[in-house]
């Protein structure tokens, strides 16, 4: 039996002061492409974010050369390992924030929480006088979250400082511990709370994904799974494949008891969305799943699978499904 090369999957962010940015678009659209590596990096002037996935050679070339940008000497990266390609295609795109939060003064070069390993992570949390905020979506959060963790409960990341300002009564003379997917989320929320004057601010480096890498489970004080914006859907200890599915109507990520409502039929609808659409939006998308289903078994991908219509989820973090970009 023939084994198939393993693939790679790199998680990456660096703020840096980068005004050259819009130059290196082409130069590393060109070097991906060439080594067949498929994925989303952003590029802004505060610094680079993204999600790519290839081959061990590639991904190690595609690394080499961001590192050799003096901005980004310092990067640093997660890995983690998929079955196949978890993205359809790459795209470099230049934009006005690595991640939106919406308060362009928020700099995390310059003010920033404590990062806490993930093995002190646990001790913080279990602090009596420690608060602690998921700063992720609420869909993400329903996914798996740390016990006894806060849900500001956002459709968006854009609204998070909202959510700030109107708890102030519940974080003053707080610890507050932040985290996130994969920390680029808590650079700025951390960065945004220590600018309102609270001095006791921490976040978890690495984002959950390191702490399920690193945090042995039977230590772990982690709930359920982690979201993550690629077809793996979610993963869980170990970075292994997680149990949950995407509606490929909404894109919302489904739990297995999700998968037995009623309302859920694959490629056409799931209790999210199943009052959202018509009659003859179901039937176009099951029309649209039979051929995908057609598609696969001649070993093909049908093009339609890149242009499902759905919800706007996830559209602020700092990972992606492959069919939306980071806003």
């Amino acid at each position: 039996m023939t084994e198939h090369p393993e693939i790679i999957v790199a998680a990456l962010y660096h703020f840096a002061r980068f005004d050259r940015f819009e130059q290196f678009q082409e130069p590393l659209t060109q070097l991906c492409r060439g080594e067949g590596i498929v994925g989303t990096l952003l590029l802004a002037q505060e610094g680079i974010n993204g999600t790519i996935a290839g081959s061990r050679e590639g991904i190690d070339r595609v690394l080499a050369y961001i590192r050799s940008l003096p901005e980004f000497e310092a990067l640093e990266h997660k890995e983690s390992h998929a079955e196949k390609l978890p993205f359809y295609r790459l795209k470099v795109r230049l934009k006005k924030e690595i991640v939106a939060m919406g308060v362009p003064e928020t700099d995390p070069n310059k003010i920033v929480g404590t990062y806490v390993d993930p093995q002190d992570w646990n001790e913080l949390i279990e602090d009596p006088d420690t608060i602690v905020i998921d700063t992720r979506n609420d869909y993400e959060i329903k996914v798996g979250t740390f016990k006894n963790s806060i849900n500001p409960q956002t459709d968006a990341f854009r609204e998070f400082p909202r959510w700030v300002e109107r708890n102030e009564n519940l974080l003053k003379g707080k610890k507050i511990a932040m985290f996130c997917t994969g920390g680029i989320r808590c650079e700025k929320s951390t960065a945004y709370v220590k600018s309102l004057g609270y001095d006791d601010v921490y976040h978890l480096k690495g984002g959950i994904l390191k702490y399920l890498e690193e945090v042995p489970q039977e230590q772990s004080t982690w709930d359920g799974e982690c979201f993550v914006f690629d077809e793996r859907v979610s993963v869980k200890h170990g970075l292994e494949l997680g149990e949950h599915k995407l509606c490929r109507a909404c894109r919302h990520p489904l739990s297995p008891e999700d998968l037995r409502s009623d309302k859920f039929v694959a490629g056409v609808s799931c209790h999210h969305c199943y009052d959202q659409h018509t009659e003859a939006d179901r039937a176009r998308f099951a029309e649209r799943q039979k051929q995908s289903e057609l598609a696969a078994r001649r070993g093909k991908r049908h093009i339609g699978d890149d242009t499902v219509k759905r919800l706007r989820i996830g559209a602020d973090n700092e990972e992606l499904i492959q069919t939306k970009s980071i806003d």
